[in-house]
């Protein structure tokens, strides 16, 4: 069986730095991402990739669970590496989230991850899947996706958050945290 790819693949015009796309994401945190209209009929947990404001970020988050146990996966565009990109970073956060946590002391710990400004970007030495991604052209390029991934990084880890401790008790979701040690195609950012 063949992992699951992103749905934005065909999406038109998208704006490409090395071979990274720059989707469109629903989100109230600063960055270059063009911005989605907000949900207004159905939660974030129920929507459906046919809906106008279905993002990457919703993508990454459904499909997460599934791709882990992928160790090979076809990259078959720049919508792809988003997926990639963003699996990667929901092992990574949730590796800090440990059982019995607060959600107070979960969101310290992951937007700690997500808000730390020196990770490695396509191209860098220290990032895990160089091989399968381009470096940007220029400095310029190269400071517009830190922008973008940053951006995408700090809204999905609130979104993470949100899934992780849905439950009213407080708790975290079991069922999340049983994927903290799993790694996507061997990999960790």
């Amino acid at each position: 069986m063949p992992a699951y790819h992103s749905v934005f693949l065909d999406e038109p015009n998208q704006q490409v730095i090395g071979n990274f796309a720059l989707l469109p994401l629903r989100t109230r945190t600063r960055g270059p991402a063009q911005q989605l209209p907000q949900i207004t009929d159905t939660t974030e947990l129920d929507i459906e990739p046919s809906h106008t404001s279905y993002d990457p970020l919703d993508e990454i988050l459904s499909l997460f669970r599934a791709n882990t146990f992928f160790r090979n996966f076809e990259v078959k565009g720049p919508a792809d590496r988003v997926l990639i990109y963003g699996i990667l970073f929901v092992s990574e956060a949730l590796s800090k989230i440990r059982p019995g946590m607060s959600r107070r002391d979960a969101e310290k710990s992951v937007m700690n991850v997500a808000l730390d400004t020196n990770f490695a970007i396509p191209g860098d030495a220290g990032f895990p899947l160089n091989q399968a991604f381009e470096a940007p052209k220029d400095r310029n390029e190269a400071e517009v996706l830190r922008q973008y991934i940053m951006q995408m990084r700090q809204e999905l880890a609130m979104r993470l958050l949100n899934r992780v401790y849905s439950d009213a008790s407080g708790q975290a979701s079991k069922w999340w945290l049983s994927f903290q040690k799993r790694k996507f195609m061997g990999k960790q950012l």
